[in-house]
């Protein structure tokens, strides 16, 4: 009787592992079948299918959810790179685009300056002629370096409460050389000196941009005016021109990284003083807008924050 009893036993107990064998297979089948699903979502891109899905607080839901922010992070670092990527090829493009013009006068120049039958006179002018354009080739190539890096937050600048009219003298005296060559004359409207939230070298510079834009476009024995107008939260910077104007369509477009007007395209330009200027402002948590009519003058109006707590909570 015991006998047949440790048999019985037995019987059950090996009846029982089978069971819980065949329990435990089916639900590694289970999982391994539930898996095989979620990889295949992955590997045909149905992220968004897999959020979908109705998960309930399961180890399912938590390997899923884990898999979902890897994968999350891993296309948020390939969309960055591919950014980067996007964004080198495009500045080598535009710096091959702008620098070929210049390149080929001076391979021409120097083509030219082997001709021993040149008088010194012609060869001073050819050789001018070079500097000007290797001038030009390091100036495009430094301002599309500087535009890309304020695109990116690679130059960072802190900006401060500081006087505008030393500002505002600094761009004057960047370009006094330009304005005299054209026999351009350059004034401020008598003002006080307001303190506005800027960085004094960065937003000369974007003034200086404004101010051989203005100079470029304007005719010999021209005027070219600065006024200063203090408002509530802003205080507006005026430069004024009698230069050719800017079609009202055009507006938003020349502050564009290459822009050139319809109506100015065959004269000397890179399209960058203004995007450049643009940039900075934007830094500083001030802006830029125009006013202009065809053939009568344009005037870019610089605006800077009155208050750094104002610009501290935007």
């Amino acid at each position: 009787m015991r006998m047949e009893t440790m048999v019985c036993v037995f019987g059950i107990g090996m009846a029982l592992s089978l069971l819980l064998l065949g329990l435990m297979t089916a639900y590694f089948l289970r999982e391994w079948k539930k898996l095989d699903e979620i990889l295949e979502y992955v590997e045909n891109g149905n992220l968004d299918k897999l959020r979908g899905s109705d998960l309930r607080e399961t180890r399912e839901s938590r390997v899923i959810s884990k898999l979902l922010r890897i994968l999350d992070a891993a296309q948020f670092k390939e969309k960055l790179a591919m950014g980067e990527k996007a964004q080198a090829l495009e500045l080598t493009s535009n710096l091959s685009h702008q620098l070929k013009t210049p390149l080929a006068n001076i391979v021409m120049n120097m083509e030219l300056l082997r001709d021993e039958g040149l008088t010194q006179e012609e060869q001073k002018e050819f050789l001018k002629h070079t500097e000007s354009q290797a001038r030009k080739m390091q100036w495009l190539m430094n301002s599309l370096l500087k535009a890309s890096r304020l695109e990116n937050g690679i130059i960072q600048f802190q900006a401060r409460m500081s006087g505008v009219k030393e500002t505002i003298a600094k761009a004057v005296s960047a370009v006094y050389a330009q304005a005299s060559k054209k026999k351009i004359s350059i004034f401020m409207e008598e003002s006080q000196d307001f303190m506005l939230y800027h960085n004094v070298k960065w937003t000369a510079e974007a003034m200086t941009n404004i101010l051989e834009n203005a100079i470029k476009y304007s005719p010999e024995n021209g005027r070219i005016r600065i006024t200063i107008n203090k408002m509530e939260l802003y205080t507006g910077i005026t430069v004024s021109d009698e230069g050719i104007g800017i079609p009202e369509e055009e507006y938003h477009l020349i502050f564009q990284r290459f822009y050139r007007g319809k109506g100015v395209e065959q004269q000397e330009g890179s399209g960058l003083g203004l995007y450049l200027a643009q940039l900075i402002l934007q830094h500083e948590k001030g802006y830029i807008t125009v006013s202009s009519r065809p053939g009568r003058g344009s005037s870019f109006h610089i605006f800077l924050l009155n208050d750094c707590a104002v610009a501290e909570r935007q």
